[in-house]
């Protein structure tokens, strides 16, 4: 964004302020609130103050968007690629998890803002020792953000959800199912898969399924053969 110039009336906001009160408003009250309007009463100021520094809602949605993903993570350049991708990914995955109601903007395009910009150079960074072509690589980490986004809006609904509700799954399946119709089912069940004893559970189930993802980058890494 161009800096405003410095011919005439004294501004009394930057587009810093309004962003960061945009985040504010979605921080308290949900993706669903922001808007001029919103954000205006959130600064003590009109909503046709903010025209000047923001044309439209679209816009400030976009500023919001890269504002919340921030800035990349550091990679450290010492990691072999399947670190580095890993590191990436839990970093993004961490990042969405502070807001998580940026899951609930729509995605029309691709984020082009210079934080989401960072993070994508990050990303094709972390996997450029795997030796790929350049458009695989491009695809690969796409697809570990597509991961990234779509557990974590698993992650956040469950954690959303009632925990007695969960906990009682397993005991009520256990109870209506039948062995000998269900017995994939039955023998979870009889294992405890659905025991959420781990207090860090969301953070540890996200990952397993990344590494899985990674098993299968790495055996097609292995047998490229261009």
């Amino acid at each position: 964004m161009a800096p405003p110039g410095t011919r005439g009336p004294r501004r009394g906001l930057t587009l810093e302020q309004i962003v960061d009160a945009a985040v504010e408003v979605a921080d308290a009250e949900g993706a669903s609130a922001l808007s001029m309007g919103r954000v205006a009463k959130q600064l003590g100021y009109t909503t046709m103050s903010l025209y000047r520094y923001v044309d439209s809602k679209d816009t400030l949605i976009q500023l919001v968007t890269d504002r919340v993903i921030g800035p990349a993570p550091q990679i450290d350049p010492a990691l072999g690629w399947r670190d580095a991708l890993f590191a990436w990914g839990m970093a993004e995955f961490e990042s969405i998890m502070k807001h998580p109601w940026w899951l609930d903007i729509p995605l029309g395009a691709p984020p082009t803002g210079p934080n989401n910009m960072a993070w994508l150079e990050a990303g094709l960074a972390a996997i450029a020792p795997s030796g790929l072509p350049e458009s695989l690589k491009f695809q690969l980490v796409m697809n570990v953000s597509f991961y990234v986004i779509g557990r974590t809006r698993l992650v956040r609904e469950f954690s959303a959800s009632d925990p007695d509700a969960d906990a009682d799954f397993g005991r009520i399946m256990t109870q209506v199912l039948d062995p000998a119709q269900f017995p994939a089912i039955t023998r979870a069940l009889a294992a405890q898969t659905f025991d959420a004893d781990d207090p860090e559970w969301e953070v540890s189930d996200f990952a397993f399924g990344f590494e899985r993802l990674l098993d299968g980058y790495e055996r097609f890494v292995e047998s490229f053969d261009g």
